[in-house]
């Protein structure tokens, strides 16, 4: 089996202000380890996808970056995108390519870059695992991560009937639930809807054509012409564009330590903790504080008698919120004068 990896890292992320910028998004920035969150997802993929067989999606402006972090990747294998048009478009771009370098059977695995992976060995067998089923179903498989909580910020997604021992057919998707229904979700068995995608190319790109027609046209008219499909799509999601439209999709549980690290809150449950339960990088002093998130780059932070505070420091600025608020800072950055808010 031809085995390739498509790993979305477009965004800037800005929930991870003042760190992640237009310029330095969360995707090149060091926020799980020493190294990148984008080089740990090649690292990631390495024992099951040779660096040749990995294309990297991104933003245009991103793309110089991006070759520099990766110098042993193909400069061709950096699609830089002209426009954010939706992961639908980016991976019918994607499995386009494919197909034309490796043919209509290649198999297709996608996933993110700004992810943390507890268990990268379970990861990669329950990849192996969903190419199988993918090939032998000739199916669109979805990873559905086995929840640890209720968590309202994920979509969930219902697993059906049985195909073929843990594979099953997806019943339902549901978009992000309340709490509430999170929990019912969790305790009837839902699996969370992750976004890692396995698929051969030729399967994803039939899919397409018969129900995406916000892409579809553009592919057929614009090929070869990275510039003339991007403009001509119209953006829509893989999950709303293709998956929820079609009777071809599979679920596999999967159950490796995955987390979305969405926010400076999200590092909690992803770094290395002291004993009073601070997540911390770069020189730090704290004393009687708990369950802390700091982020120091440059001058030292100490943090005396604080609990459950994020504090993030570069080149003169400082953040200082709550673990609670840090979820929800674009209503800090809608407020901020552009001055303040675009420093790199």
């Amino acid at each position: 089996m031809s085995r390739w990896a498509v790993v979305l890292a477009g965004g800037i992320g800005s929930r991870f202000w003042p760190l992640s910028t237009a310029e330095r998004p969360k995707q090149l920035l060091p926020l799980v380890g020493d190294e990148p969150m984008l080089v740990q997802a090649v690292h990631r993929l390495a024992p099951l996808v040779p660096i040749e067989r990995v294309l990297i999606l991104t933003n245009a402006s991103l793309a110089p970056a991006v070759r520099r972090l990766l110098p042993t990747l193909p400069a061709e294998n950096v699609v830089a995108e002209p426009r954010p048009a939706g992961t639908a478009a980016a991976l019918a771009w994607a499995a386009a390519e494919i197909a034309a370098r490796d043919g209509d059977d290649a198999v297709m695995i996608s996933v993110h870059a700004d992810w943390a992976i507890a268990e990268p060995p379970r990861f990669r067998e329950t990849l192996a695992r969903a190419c199988e089923a993918a090939a032998a179903q000739a199916s669109l498989v979805t990873v559905g991560v086995v929840p640890t909580r209720p968590d309202p910020g994920f979509g969930y997604i219902e697993p059906g009937a049985p195909i073929d021992g843990d594979v099953r057919r997806v019943a339902r998707f549901v978009e992000k639930p309340s709490r509430e229904r999170a929990a019912e979700f969790v305790a009837a068995g839902y699996l969370w809807n992750s976004g890692i995608f396995v698929w051969r190319a030729g399967d994803f790109l039939g899919e397409i054509a018969q129900h995406t027609p916000e892409v579809a046209p553009a592919l057929s008219t614009h090929a070869g012409d990275l510039e003339g499909f991007f403009a001509a799509v119209s953006p829509i999601s893989v999950d709303v564009g293709v998956l929820e439209r079609s009777a071809r999709v599979l679920v596999l549980p999967g159950d490796f330590g995955w987390d979305d690290v969405g926010t400076w809150a999200s590092l909690l449950r992803v770094r290395r903790r002291d004993l009073h339960g601070n997540a911390v990088s770069g020189t730090v002093h704290l004393l009687d504080a708990a369950n802390n998130v700091v982020h120091a780059e440059g001058n030292p932070v100490v943090l005396y008698g604080v609990s459950d505070l994020v504090v993030v420091s570069r080149d003169g600025m400082t953040l200082v919120t709550t673990v609670d608020r840090s979820t929800d800072l674009k209503t800090l950055l809608d407020s901020l004068p552009s001055a303040l808010r675009d420093r790199t």
